[in-house]
């Protein structure tokens, strides 16, 4: 079977995925968080506050499971929860780490560079690129 040749835009990317692959399992591996663990930090911290329900929405696991994950976060200092003033049956969730300041930064840190560095190239550019890259995704996803 003759084997395929990918474009150099296919490589590119993949060379990025392994990239940022590669720093966030760094990362993790090093603040010894699982992968699940890694994601619900970045959610809470772009969400403070979030409830349980829509944490559970954003990492497509159960209400069971976001009340272990998050257990276990909180028994680790990382988070906290703090009832609803309006409602103590609700809960919202806080980080209780900077994900800005070392060692937590590490998580971003990647995402954080790659900013860096698109906002060094010429807008139109990047915007076309930007494009570009979710006319691809969208094809691939309808294809799969």
């Amino acid at each position: 079977m003759p084997q395929r040749t990918l474009s150099a835009l296919s490589l590119a990317l993949e060379e990025f995925v392994q990239a940022r692959t590669r720093a966030v399992a760094t990362a993790r591996k090093e603040l010894r968080v699982s992968e699940l663990e890694a994601r619900a930090l970045a959610a809470i911290g772009a969400e403070p506050g979030i409830r349980p329900s829509r944490l559970r929405e954003h990492l497509d696991v159960t209400s069971a499971g976001v009340t272990t994950l998050v257990d276990r976060l909180v028994e680790r200092g990382l988070l906290r929860r703090e009832l609803d003033v309006d409602d103590r049956r609700v809960n919202h969730i806080y980080l209780e780490i900077d994900l800005d300041a070392a060692p937590w930064s590490a998580l971003t840190g990647f995402g954080s560079d790659v900013e860096t560095a698109v906002s060094e190239e010429p807008r139109a550019d990047a915007d076309a690129f930007a494009k570009v890259l979710r006319r691809i995704t969208a094809a691939t996803r309808d294809r799969s």
